[in-house]
């Protein structure tokens, strides 16, 4: 059997945590997992985030970039990489060097384009520079992937390219959410002594436009949960200006006291948050995937979920499924998840999630159709 020798670009360790670093890490150790035969390279400026989830596993090596500069890195460092060590791939998010190694395959995974359906969100530049460098590399890789069926088609229009020249490895949620054992009440109370935070709500994801958590806070406010009891926990890094902390400090005290951000947190401490909210709520208006749902429905929470873009997979939390552009709507499945979330089959949605979303299968999917072709 070929021994496969794959290069990793793993910068995504280096800073704020999100979908993209949950979809290598977990990809990797499946692969690890099904494949002794291939040895894996990270790439990171801190190889240190890495070695957390990888350890000192003996098919894996450790790259120390010497340039903090993305651009540097991308076009100038890693090309020298490749050359010098003979990998026989090379995977990227979203961004391949200009200049390729014609011994070495090129993996890009494209996560989504949301920039252009939902231009409004975004800034100019951004969209200018990522369609340049995002369409460049879809043209020049050896294989494009994506993570849903929703990106794969907008990908496939938006840049001219045949929908079967794009491979879905879809993201999935990591085993020990199906694993964890912690009851409701010992969460409940693990949060409550660290964080001082009892009966409420949350939300998990970065801060952004598109990802509507002002949505949230405005029926939190209107609809008086505050005073029913409920407290609003927002997690995750305040990545694009969308005026949220505007409105939150424009807020009466007795409000804002009951609104709660932690830019972050460790992996422990996510998933007992996670497991002991009251119900979890994910307004986002664009997603290529969207994994912290499936989570809390992993861990037997209540969902309430936006039903728009990459997300319309996810109608198995139906009733409390909705149009994010649809206040009243909205509204009307808080206030119904309030009061009725003991009604809810939450084994079989986790059940569900289990059966239809595995890192495994992806990985899988990687090996066969790009690795050892």
């Amino acid at each position: 059997m070929k021994n496969y020798k794959i290069f990793v670009d793993a910068h995504i360790f280096d800073g704020e945590f999100q979908g993209t670093l949950t979809y290598v890490k977990e990809l990797y150790l499946k692969i690890l997992f099904l494949n002794p035969n291939i040895t894996l390279y990270f790439g990171a400026n801190k190889i240190e985030n890495i070695k957390e989830y990888f350890g000192n596993h003996p098919n894996v090596r450790y790259i120390q970039y010497s340039s903090t500069r993305s651009f540097c890195r991308i076009f100038i460092e890693i090309p020298k990489i490749i050359n010098e060590l003979g990998f026989t791939h090379a995977h990227f998010q979203y961004v391949i060097p200009f200049v390729k190694n014609r011994n070495c395959k090129y993996i890009v995974t494209i996560h989504d384009i949301l920039f252009n359906d939902f231009s409004n969100d975004f800034s100019f530049f951004y969209r200018l520079q990522r369609n340049i460098l995002f369409f460049l590399s879809a043209k020049r890789c050896d294989y494009l992937l994506t993570v849903s069926d929703y990106s794969k088609q907008k990908i496939a229009k938006q840049f001219n390219i045949k929908t079967n020249k794009i491979i879905i490895t879809p993201n999935a949620v990591s085993d020990d959410y199906f694993h964890f054992k912690t009851s409701k009440n010992e969460s409940k109370i693990y949060i409550s002594d660290r964080y001082a935070v009892q009966n409420f709500i949350l939300y998990v994801s970065r801060i952004e436009p598109r990802k509507n958590q002002n949505l949230l806070v405005t029926a939190f406010v209107k609809e008086k949960l505050w005073k029913k009891g409920f407290a609003l926990v927002l997690i995750g890094d305040n990545t694009l200006h969308s005026g949220l902390f505007d409105n939150i400090s424009s807020l009466r005290k007795e409000i804002k006291k009951s609104i709660f951000w932690f830019e972050k947190v460790n992996d422990l401490d996510l998933k007992n948050f996670l497991n002991a909210a009251e119900f979890f709520v994910y307004p986002s208006k664009a997603e290529g995937f969207g994994i912290p749902p499936l989570e809390a429905g992993a861990l037997c929470t209540p969902v309430v979920c936006s039903n728009t873009t990459a997300m319309a997979d996810f109608d198995f939390f139906n009733p409390y499924f909705f149009d994010p552009n649809n206040y009243e709507e909205f509204v009307k499945i808080i206030n119904q998840m309030t009061q009725n979330r003991k009604s809810i089959d939450l084994s079989a949605i986790q059940s569900t999630i289990k059966g239809k979303y595995s890192w495994e299968e992806s990985a899988k999917i990687m090996l066969e159709k790009v690795i050892s072709v």
